[in-house]
């Protein structure tokens, strides 16, 4: 019996270890929100007995089996808690050329760190890579590695479907019902929205691809290619996981590699409420408020009269609490009402599942959402730049949220009313744990579903790629068909009413002529 069961795990382990792969996670950028999908992602895929190799700023703290870093850590500017209200400010109007300098092309003169000159020109053979998974956002540069390796990519996405991978991937499109990704249009548009919608995202794709281009020369130079244009790498991607799920984002029509894994990093197993903090939120027996604006903006540096109002609005709220997440204490305004705590850093989702907490003020970042979604919170959103209006605006429509639309409209009237609207008004509650049942309602957890097609690409290749990739935009629009019909048509039209006329001209021409030779003959008699 004892050898059987050896025999078998022997048999379990050599099939673990044939189906296993090499992965080579490549995420340089330095934003700390998007690592959280990609960390989430690449620790389970090795947890499963699978080899990653993770290019990323963030290494881990402990040796993780399977897992080895290849740090970029101190190669790009530190953003985790340290972007002052004036840099949050700046990107509140949003630019995508600014978006492509600042977050891609900086992210691609990475190529020249020696780690990842090292993964270029010698990349490991024993064995080699399987598999390439990388954030696709403004730096498209680094799907250069997928055809440089010469094996599948898989692309994370850590928002929903941005505009112009739809158009990379031949995934449909629509803008009569599906909003741009920087709209606040609901799916329910009218007239007016429905074609700003569509100018805006042909054109913010158009903007895109226009300005990532300028990272072909640096794609050429250190891979030697000859590419025509940077969208010709979008090819090679096998598969695309999107940061959404349709109860949050809205029923969209999906290709079959692009795959939705909205809420991929939440789990249950972070680390667990400090006793002070558990201490707090225990004895917070008329409820408690989140107030938290990230992983990045330093909430302390905005100016002295925003936060004298936030502070009469917490100090007017008592008995009720509040947990305030200050990266530096030190730097925060004196006065600080009592019944305010604040650390600089909170365990986000223990807190938010904590049977006290009432409500989350938040800047709407999609991982910040989600959590509060998963643990069925009501929200305020004070958004600050990028999507994070888009995002609040989404659950003020699904009444789960208070908006005060923009850090420049808060004030301790507004502020104490959004606070008091959400603690007195069931509702919010209510509709928030609805969506919530709907959010984690699955045949199967985002995690797991993420594994599975990756470890899907990594057995058959790129097989799920649309055949609409091979087509330029008018051939799978059907232009050249709707202007062929067209032109058919008139054509036909055209010899209708050539036939017409002359068959007018032979019929009445003839009775014509008749009339007049006998008008002639009448003449001559006289």
């Amino acid at each position: 019996m004892k050898m059987s069961l050896s025999v078998l795990f022997v048999i379990l382990a050599f099939d673990q270890i044939a189906s296993s792969y090499r992965i080579l996670g490549l995420f340089p950028l330095n934003g700390k929100s998007h690592w959280m999908m990609q960390e989430a992602l690449m620790k389970e895929l090795a947890r499963r007995g699978h080899q990653v190799d993770v290019v990323s700023p963030f290494p881990q703290k402990k040796p993780i089996p399977n897992y080895k870093d290849i740090s970029l850590k101190g190669s790009t500017p530190e953003v985790t808690n340290n972007m002052t209200a004036t840099e949050a400010l700046s990107f509140s109007t949003p630019s995508i050329a600014l978006l492509v300098e600042i977050i891609g092309f900086r992210t691609c003169a990475l190529f020249n760190h020696p780690k990842i000159q090292e993964l270029i020109k010698n990349p490991p053979q024993d064995p080699p890579y399987d598999i390439v998974i990388l954030e696709m956002f403004a730096a498209p540069c680094y799907m250069a590695f997928g055809r440089h390796l010469k094996v599948p990519m898989v692309g994370t996405v850590a928002s929903a479907f941005h505009d112009w991978l739809s158009e990379m991937s031949a995934n449909p499109m629509n803008p009569s019902y599906i909003p741009s990704l920087f709209t606040e249009h609901n799916q329910d548009m009218n007239f007016k929205e429905r074609l700003t919608n569509f100018l805006l995202m042909h054109y913010l794709s158009w903007e895109f691809h226009y300005y990532t281009n300028k990272q072909l020369k640096l794609v050429n130079e250190h891979f030697g290619m000859n590419l025509p244009h940077i969208t010709d790498l979008y090819n090679d991607v096998s598969l695309y996981l999107v940061n959404s799920h349709h109860s949050l984002n809205g029923i969209r029509p999906m290709t079959t590699n692009v795959i939705e894994v909205g809420g991929l990093h939440l789990s249950d197993e972070g680390d667990p409420l400090s006793p002070e903090v558990q201490k707090w939120l225990d004895e917070s027996k008329d409820g408690c408020i989140y107030f938290s604006f990230g992983s990045m903006v330093r909430i302390e540096t905005f100016s002295k009269e925003l936060l004298q109002e936030i502070y009469a609005s917490f100090e007017k709220i008592a008995p009720v609490r509040v947990l305030m997440k200050i990266a530096k204490k030190e730097e925060l305004l004196p006065g600080l009402p009592k019944n305010v705590m604040t650390q600089s850093w909170f365990p986000q989702i223990a807190v938010l599942k904590h049977k006290n907490i009432r409500a989350f003020i938040t800047h709407g970042g999609l991982h910040s959402t989600q959590e509060t979604i998963y643990c069925g919170v009501p929200m305020i959103g004070i958004p600050l730049f990028g999507d994070q209006g888009v995002n609040i605006k989404n659950y003020v429509n699904k009444k789960v949220a208070i908006s005060l639309n923009s850090i420049n409209n808060v004030t301790e009237e507004k502020l104490t009313s959004a606070i008091n609207n959400i603690l007195k008004d069931s509702s919010y509650r209510e509709n928030v744990q609805k969506l919530s049942k709907l959010f984690l309602d699955r045949p199967m957890s985002a995690l797991d579903t993420a594994i599975f097609w990756v470890e899907y690409v990594g057995k058959f290749g790129n097989v799920l790629q649309s055949p609409g990739i091979k087509l330029t935009w008018w051939q799978r629009n059907l232009v050249d068909i709707y202007a062929f019909i067209f032109i058919v048509i008139i054509i036909v039209l055209y010899i209708a009413l050539f036939i017409l006329r002359k068959l007018k001209k032979l019929l009445f021409g003839s009775r014509a002529c008749a009339k007049n030779n006998a008008a002639l003959k009448l003449k001559k008699n006289k």
